[in-house]
Order: C-alpha cells, then structure tokens, then sequence
C-alpha cells in the first residue's frame, strides 16, 4: 500500500496544477513535495510536468503515468472493497456524478434504501452537468454517472437507460395549472425561466421552440435548477424539469407541474453509466444494481 503512496502525490499534483496547493492538500511542505517529484522524474529518466509561471501540468509522458496511476489507485478500492465484502463487512465507497434533477428526490432516497442494509458504505454525489460528469468517470473521480442527454457516450458502458418526459413547472395558481397536459406555444406566451444551454433540458426545449417556429427567450437563466423552480413559484414565471427531478406526483407545495405534449417536446433519455472497461469496487457495482431496479420500476426503459 504504501509503494502507492508516492504515486498518489502525483495524482493530487496533477488535480491542483500546483505544488504549494497539493502540499496543502497532502498536509506536508511543498519543498517535501518536490523532492519526491524530482525523484520520481529521476527514477523515470523523464520530467513528467512542465514547469508553468503559475503552476505545474502533465505533459505527454506525465498523462501517461496518471493514467496508470488512477487505474492503480481505482484498482486497490476494488480489492479493498472485495476484501471487506468477503469478511462480510459491506464498505467501501461510491462516488456519483450526476444531472441537477437527480439530487432534490431520487438520489437522497435511493442512498438512504441503500445504507440501511449497508450502513458503512459511504457516498459522494456531485452535480455536474453532462460534460463534466463523462469527464468525472474518465479521471476516476466517480465510479457511477447518472447523466441526462449525455454529449458523448465513446467511453461510457451505459447500464441503463430510461425515457423522462419533461414537465412544465409553475405556481399552483398559474392559468396553465388548470390543464391536464399542456402545448409548448402556451408556455412560450409567458416569461420563462430556463438552465443554460450546456443543459440537456435547454437543448431540447431549443429543438422544439425551432420546429414550431417560436424563438425560445428566456425572462430568467441559470445554471441552479432548485433556483429556476423557485422563480417558478412566483408570479406567472414557468420553469421545466424532467420527471425525476420532480417529487412523485409532480406537486409540492406552491409548486405544480404539467407534462409538456409529447407532440410538441419528446421525452429525453436518463442514463445510467461507468466507465467503459473499469471494474467497479463492490460498494459502486451493487449500488450500480440498486439503482437500475430503482429506475426500471419507476420509468420506462430505452
């Protein structure tokens, strides 16, 4: 384990794109850091980074090692883990990247199911939209990526996918409230409060606008999905969400939401995925399986 240890340092080096930031994060000096990074470059016969005014960064012979290294350090969770489940002690730890709509309901419940049978595993959810969490599984900074209309699927083994309609979320009181279902072109006539375009929601909401011929002008934007459904619950402001980022149903408090016809706004796809080739630890694969009964019994699958 502790042969590991020095590629490690050179892991966080390469994270922080500094020495004197990586020495905070390792608590030691920064001079004790670049000792055992000119050692290593040493050991190599090749620097592995490039010395910058501000910083540090791998160049080519530096990606490779990472690489390596992070395969190495994702391989020993998994013996860790495998260890541990053969003891009959459930640990280990899962790190999920993951759309906005999955922290409001489905992620905190699913987590909670999950450690009351295995209390000591641990978890780590971050939001990232669909870019970045591709980006999370490739620098093995999440096992598990829960994306909605994802940019690019090459390095990810896709374990699920399911189809999410996408509602039209507003004040209980809204004149649109009073439809069971509702057309795009009636949302268009009231000011709109819409995520960025990088978002899988605002693409296609873009796609839609354009085939009915309406310009899609947002009154309000951000990147915050729990800010645009709270400017939802004012005035006659509408909002969308996809169905799992809603509480089951689609109601909650001051808030309302109505499915947008299917005509007009085709549902989008919820994937579930890992990295492609990487074994996953124990802890990571059977949450992997938890959630995709959890996501086969609640929504159809693609």
């Amino acid at each position: 384990m502790r042969s590991l240890l020095g590629l490690r340092y050179i892991d966080v080096i390469a994270r922080a794109g500094s020495i004197r930031q990586a020495a905070e994060t390792l608590a030691i000096t920064p001079s004790a850091l670049n000792r055992r990074l000119l050692a290593l470059e040493d050991e190599l016969g090749v620097q592995i980074f490039e010395r910058l005014p501000r910083g540090v960064r791998p160049n080519a012979a530096g990606e490779i090692l990472i690489h390596h290294i992070r395969n190495q350090i994702s391989d020993l969770e998994r013996v860790r883990s495998q260890i541990a489940d053969l003891s009959g002690v459930r640990r280990g730890h899962v790190a999920i990247a993951c759309s906005q709509a999955l922290l409001p309901y489905f992620l905190p419940q699913q987590i909670d199911d999950y450690r009351r049978d295995h209390p000591a595993v641990t978890f780590g959810v971050f939001p990232r939209d669909r870019a970045q969490a591709e980006q999370a599984l490739t620098e093995f900074t999440a096992d598990l990526a829960l994306v909605f209309e994802p940019v690019r699927l090459a390095e990810i083994q896709t374990l699920l996918t399911v189809r999410q309609p996408i509602r039209a979320v507003m004040a209980r009181n809204h004149p649109l409230a009073r439809r069971e279902t509702v057309r795009l072109r009636e949302c268009l006539d009231y000011p709109l409060a819409l995520p960025s375009p990088p978002y899988g929601v605002r693409t296609l909401l873009e796609a839609a606008a354009a085939r009915i011929g309406r310009p899609l002008e947002p009154a309000i934007q951000s990147d915050s999905f729990e800010f645009l459904t709270m400017c939802a619950a004012h005035a006659d402001v509408i909002s969308f969400q996809i169905e799992i980022g809603l509480p089951v149903g689609g109601a909650d408090g001051v808030l309302t939401s109505r499915p947008v016809d299917a005509r007009d706004l085709p549902s989008g796809v919820l994937h579930l995925g890992q990295l492609r080739g990487r074994t996953l630890p124990v802890a990571a694969a059977r949450f992997a399986d938890h959630l995709s009964r959890a996501l086969f019994e609640r929504f159809d699958s693609v």
